[in-house]
């Protein structure tokens, strides 16, 4: 069997010639429309999702002036660049299970971090198989229990993350789907000790490192060296992705499938830090969103219009010309948004061991904030952000009394029912609008269309974990998480990215 490689051979050498003839011949004695149908189906395009674990909008691309991502910005120049790019929940599993089956959690009881479903909907990438394609999802899973046996033809990995690239074999004739999840900017990576962050950035040059006390910091962190480290850490890690990217775009044109390949480039959710990951608002939801589509997408262009994780899958589906499943909550926003939504979504509830519950609603410009657990602040009390060193640090400054007035926000748990805010003119989402007269009506527009959003998710979105158990929604949650939950580790979090590189994904 041909690697992909001599797929692109085949495609573009002597016997595509073969083939052209062979179809001529075909064509006199075989129907048509059934002719045109194997021929469409040469031509679908490949797909490939490159993802940041824990990696907000911080590339060139977006103006962060700390980012060093020459190949994020070499594909933003080649194609699109989503302005207004999402998902739905802040934390990994409720942000990739909505993602992978095209249906937010809260519909299927599946909103709680870590949750196990019992009776999970179905994956997207199962449709694309049973239409031709051929799927590789070396990254991440964890999808809220749902079983991922038949989630792909392929989990061995594709490039190999610090390495050289590893080219696994691609059936001939198919187009293909590739997920390729970069794990080297997760939280876990960012807050590593010094060793592992250095075998995590290796690959990296002197010029790619970030001075810490250059680095921007955000208003609602305070300004000390444990801080400053952990966000040029972030920065770094970064990096280290853009890498990853660039070694699949080598790929790509080594095996001259560049034309006929999608890459996207995004987030999972907000940076692995603090008021960023697991948070509903825009830093917790915001990712980048990058597409390069040589032919369909204009290079250089910029897009306003929302686009969010759960809009995969139907636009994969679309792409490949399968119908949609009626079920499915997002739309196809590749190449073009046939009617753009005029809103996002996000929700927050437990965060491993630690309970909120948070619906919020976005339009292009403001963010409603429905806080539904009297009594929790933001922060939380989850033991696997608890040892960081920027939650260290502003634990510390807490106890000690010298946080500023905005930094205390963070720790509030006599937060509003409700917040608004201007994201144009307040970006960090710190000036709560929902008492000012001047902003009722926008206030009663979105609580509305919170309202609305809530109805169509379903009951099993408003019921309480334990509910969720008794009635056999969900299962409880194993010894695994309960160590996670009580040390705030897990015994693969000292496997760093580094570590693991050239070995098989497991099957």
């Amino acid at each position: 069997m041909p690697t992909a490689g001599g797929l692109a051979t085949i495609y573009n050498g002597p016997c595509l010639k073969s083939m052209r003839l062979t179809l001529l011949l075909l064509s006199a004695c075989l129907a048509p429309l059934g002719c045109a149908r194997a021929m469409a189906a040469d031509l679908r395009p490949n797909i490939v999702l490159v993802i940041g674990e824990d990696m907000g909008p911080d590339t060139g691309a977006y103006g962060c002036k700390d980012a060093i991502t020459p190949n994020m910005d070499r594909l933003a120049k080649e194609g699109a660049v989503f302005t207004r790019a999402f998902t739905h929940c802040g934390v990994c599993a409720p942000s990739r299970s909505g993602m992978v089956t095209g249906i937010y959690p809260l519909t299927w009881g599946g909103q709680n971090m870590r949750s196990k479903v019992i009776t999970p909907p179905g994956l997207f990438t199962e449709k694309l198989r049973a239409a031709g394609y051929f799927v590789m999802w070396p990254g991440k899973t964890d999808f809220q229990g749902i079983p991922e046996r038949t989630l792909a033809d392929s989990r061995e990995l594709w490039v190999n993350y610090g390495n050289k690239p590893v080219i696994k074999t691609v059936p001939p004739k198919q187009p293909f789907f590739a997920y390729i999840n970069d794990t080297v900017s997760h939280e876990s990576q960012v807050r590593a000790n010094d060793g592992a962050h250095a075998r995590n950035t290796s690959a990296l040059k002197p010029s790619d490192r970030r001075d810490p006390t250059k680095v921007e910091l955000p208003p609602f962190y305070p300004d000390t060296p444990e801080v400053r480290r952990e966000v040029a850490h972030y920065h770094e890690l970064v990096t280290a992705v853009d890498y990853t990217l660039g070694r699949v775009l080598d790929w790509l044109k080594e095996n001259n499938l560049e034309e006929n390949t999608i890459v996207i480039l995004t987030g999972d959710h907000g940076r692995g830090m603090p008021r960023f990951k697991r948070s509903p608002k825009d830093t917790g939801t915001r990712v980048p969103l990058i597409v390069r589509w040589p032919g369909k997408i204009p290079a250089g262009s910029t897009r306003e219009d929302f686009a969010s994780w759960i809009d995969f899958a139907p636009t994969a589906l679309t792409l490949a010309g399968v119908q949609v499943p009626k079920e499915y909550d997002g739309h196809c926003f590749l190449p073009t948004a046939v009617l753009p939504p005029k809103y996002v979504y996000s929700f927050r509830d437990f965060m491993d061991e630690s309970y909120d519950r948070v619906r919020s609603i976005r339009d292009p410009r403001y963010r409603y904030v429905r806080n539904q657990a009297p009594g929790v602040d933001e922060a939380g009390k989850n033991a696997y952000q608890e040892v960081g060193q920027t939650m260290q640090a502003l634990r510390k400054a807490q106890a000690a009394g010298t946080l500023t007035p905005l930094q205390a926000l963070y720790f509030n748990p006599n937060r509003a029912a409700e917040e608004l805010y201007d994201t144009l003119t307040d970006p960090w989402e710190v000036k709560n609008l929902a008492g000012d007269p001047a902003h009722a009506a926008k206030l009663a527009e979105l609580r509305t269309e919170c309202d609305r959003w809530v109805a169509h998710c379903g009951p099993l979105g408003e019921m309480s974990a334990d509910d969720l158990v008794k009635k056999g929604y969900i299962h409880p949650r194993d010894d695994k998480y309960a160590e996670r939950s009580k040390t705030g580790k897990l015994a693969e979090d000292e496997a760093t990215p580094a570590k693991k590189n050239g070995k098989k994904a497991a099957k």
